[in-house]
């Protein structure tokens, strides 16, 4: 198997998105964590996994991008197909790795060498980008073999792992981190070390997952090399009228021929490990793609390859886009194991997440119903016109809320379990204002209220109002809570700090509406309404 990696491929993709130089330091997060940075910003010192407080305090200048498949997957299409373009047969591992068989096209160009710097040559050239190439048995040996530029003779992928680390394992998309993590404590350090022992024991102790990581450490294939043929009526086909020319649209047709498709796997106990995808556009171009994966895919896993395949398709570059809209889409299973169908419990849970013994499974059905109803809004809005909001980590109430697309991966904005210096104690308001109003907060004396640079309140609010509104007395507050935030780009930045204030109601004496303040040093206007205790 050849493989080629382009390092960092998420930071490379967002870089290309934002036009930022490849000179400069920047890192991709998830989460709060950094899930990929360059080698620019691993000289300073960041890490994959590190907080992002903790890497922008080691390198301040890093350019901070958000993670995005989508984007990834979409700006790695012009690479897999300049690999198409010496070798047949490519397969997309992930956004940023490629594979292909190495034996016919070796044999072509001359051997496996002369094939390596062909590959290396053509790709920097058609594609703009670095890559690194490796040959070797099987798919993970033939990845490492690639961050290593090696070609591994037939036979020696076991030598070629032996003396690798233990944590080489832990392949973005595979999940072993807890694995690893238990065999590093266990004092098996190596590949090679795992690899001696015994499968028998190795199943006993690790279960299924030790087995499958037991036979990549050994150099051996992920799964056994005899696989089922798969019939080809499991393949399923679909013609548009008028022609697919939106991505939008493409996503919507994709979750529904998803969900055929994987139904017609899982009745024959089958699930799929490399899909292909045909497209043939109005005007007769042939478009196809080959996606491997390394677990069984689930119908939201196909419904994502296929959209991330069409924006690759549909926003590629000039001479390379399809030059009319598609009129027929065929998903293939390439390849097939073992799997299980999806099914609804046997006792669905409740509004409360609790079983309901006997109670049958309308609340199941009603959920199925409902996010039918919301792929038809996303069908004529957009994706973006059905948004899911996802409560993160973070120090305010606007922060921690992240707005995702109805069907996308429900991350959130930032680690709930982080620290956040300066962090609003709960309750939080009910109602957050997208364009925070602005606010007047005046002492007994009639002077403006402010925050000292030991964030300190200068004198406690008597009156408050907002947006020019009429002056209400303040009957009680709470704070301030200053936001320790960006610190490192210098003197004041960012010197915020929060105040509740409960204003007078329309009856004097009687508590109206609390309210949630921002003050900025330097801000116009100063103070503002971030919230409200409806």
């Amino acid at each position: 198997m050849l493989v080629l990696w382009c390092p960092d491929w998420p930071v490379v993709a967002a870089g290309l998105a934002a036009g930022v130089p490849a000179h400069r330091p920047a890192a991709v997060f998830a989460a709060n964590r950094v899930v990929a940075c360059s080698a620019v910003a691993r000289s300073a010192g960041v890490r994959r996994g590190m907080r992002r407080r903790e890497a922008q305090s080691r390198c301040p200048e890093l350019v901070v991008f958000g993670d995005d498949p989508d984007r990834d997957a979409r700006l790695f299409e012009p690479v897999a197909a300049a690999v198409e373009e010496l070798v047949v047969g490519v397969e997309v591992v992930r956004p940023g790795v490629v594979a292909v068989p190495a034996r016919g096209a070796a044999g072509y160009f001359g051997g496996e060498e002369r094939l390596v710097e062909l590959l290396v040559d053509h790709v920097s050239g058609r594609a703009g980008v670095e890559c690194q190439v490796g040959v070797a048995d099987g798919l993970f040996a033939a990845v490492l073999a690639a961050h290593r530029s090696a070609v591994v003779p037939p036979g020696a992928s076991a030598e070629f792992l032996a003396p690798l680390r233990i944590t080489e394992l832990d392949q973005p998309g595979s999940d072993r981190a807890e694995l690893v993590d238990l065999l590093r404590r266990l004092g098996l350090r190596t590949l090679g070390a795992f690899a001696a022992l015994a499968e028998r024991d190795v199943a006993a102790r690790f279960g299924s997952a030790g087995v499958l990581a037991h036979r990549l450490a050994r150099g051996r294939a992920d799964r056994p090399p005899h696989r089922r043929a798969p019939p080809p009526e499991l393949a399923v086909t679909e013609s548009f009228d008028p022609p697919l020319e939106r991505i939008d649209a493409a996503a919507f047709v994709a979750r529904s021929l998803a969900s055929r498709f994987h139904t017609g796997l899982a009745t024959r106990g089958l699930a799929c490990t490399r899909l292909g995808i045909h497209a043939v556009t109005e005007r007769g171009e042939e478009l196809d793609r080959v996606w491997r994966c390394a677990d069984p895919l689930t119908p939201q896993g196909i419904a994502d390859r296929v959209r991330w395949q069409f924006e690759g398709w549909l926003r590629a570059g000039e001479g390379e886009r399809p030059t009319a809209g598609v009129v027929r889409l065929r998903l293939e299973p390439e390849e097939t194991v073992t799997g299980q169908s999806l099914q609804l419990g046997l006792w669905p849970a409740g509004p409360g997440g609790t079983a309901r013994g006997g109670l049958g499974d309308e609340h199941a059905l009603a959920t199925e119903r409902a996010g039918r109803a919301l792929v038809r809004v996303q069908a004529l809005l957009g994706p973006d016109g059905v948004l899911t909001p996802v409560l993160g980590g973070g120090r305010g109430p606007a922060e921690r809320v992240r707005l995702v697309p109805w069907g996308e991966r429900a991350e959130p904005a930032g680690d709930p379990g982080a620290p956040w210096p300066g962090r609003l104690p709960p309750p939080s308001p009910a109602t957050v204002f997208e364009r925070p109003p602005p606010a007047t907060v005046l002492d007994a004396a009639g002077e403006p209220v402010g925050i000292t640079a030991r964030h300190r309140i200068t004198a406690p609010p008597h009156r408050v109002a907002v947006a020019g509104g009429r002056a209400r007395r303040v009957l009680d507050w709470a704070g301030p809570w200053p936001v320790a935030a960006a610190w490192w780009t210098g003197p004041g930045a960012r010197d915020r700090a929060r105040l509740q204030v409960l204003p007078e109601g329309d009856r004097p004496g009687e508590p109206g509406t609390a309210l949630l303040l921002v003050w900025e040093r330097g801000g116009d206007p100063m103070w503002t309404v971030e919230g409200r205790y409806d």
